[in-house]
């Protein structure tokens, strides 16, 4: 969902027009919720359970792409069971998930601040949209795109939508993000990134790209984006 050229309401000179958000891990603390719903699913159906670290590593992509790099032999019709079970499993459970600490008054902050705010995540846009609304972040995003409606990271298919349809350009665009599947794409979209180490993905694996900064909570991503956005 994507809604084009949204009104500016800050005329404070900044370094970036557009800031544009992961989902899980980032913004809502979701990995441990998305490896157990995992995990449950592959008992439901009498398959090896993945490591949590391969589980871990694994957010962030799309479900198709998920379950290729965690089972690379499943045949369709136990990948299409899989789905299934795991969107039971989470949906079941997705009403418990909260938001990190001050993620929703930051969100506001950046919004009133005149910055372009999107979402671009390996969620379904089933998924997004009940988590947007659940969580009352919904207003506040200007762009979402979703991994069912276009490439899946790091592809760089999710922010080239976000930026033709909200008329940002590269240099002045900010990727957030705790995998690195985010900074991967970000590089391949030849977009500045900056990590977060409170998600998914471990801080010496996010270390290995040329992200900005790497920030422990999101307090120290509000703290970095009013110094530096």
């Amino acid at each position: 969902m994507i809604a084009a050229n949204p009104q500016r309401t800050s005329v404070r000179s900044k370094k970036y027009d557009l800031l544009v958000f992961d989902w899980d891990g980032t913004l809502i603390d979701s990995a441990a919720a998305i490896v157990a719903c995992l995990k449950a699913a592959c008992r439901d159906l009498e398959l090896t359970e993945p490591t949590d670290d391969s589980a871990r590593h694994v957010i962030g992509l799309g479900l198709d792409e998920a379950l290729l790099y965690l089972w690379p032999g499943l045949l369709p019709e136990s990948g299409r069971a899989l789905v299934e079970r795991y969107r039971r499993h989470f949906f079941s459970r997705d009403h418990d998930i909260a938001l990190f600490p001050e993620v929703l008054d930051g969100i506001k902050a950046l919004h009133e601040d005149g910055f372009l705010l999107a979402v671009a995540t390996g969620k379904s846009r089933r998924g997004l949209d009940r988590s947007l609304e659940a969580t009352g972040l919904a207003p506040y995003f200007h762009g979402t795109r979703c991994a069912d409606e276009s490439f899946s990271k790091p592809h760089p298919g999710m922010l080239l939508d976000l930026m033709g349809a909200l008329g940002a350009q590269p240099g002045r665009t900010l990727m957030i993000g705790d995998t690195t599947h985010d900074l991967k794409m970000a590089e391949n979209a030849q977009v500045a990134s900056l990590a977060v180490s409170y998600g998914a993905h471990p801080e010496h694996g996010l270390l290995a790209y040329s992200a900005l900064g790497c920030m422990r909570d999101f307090a120290e991503v509000s703290a970095w984006l009013r110094e530096n956005a």
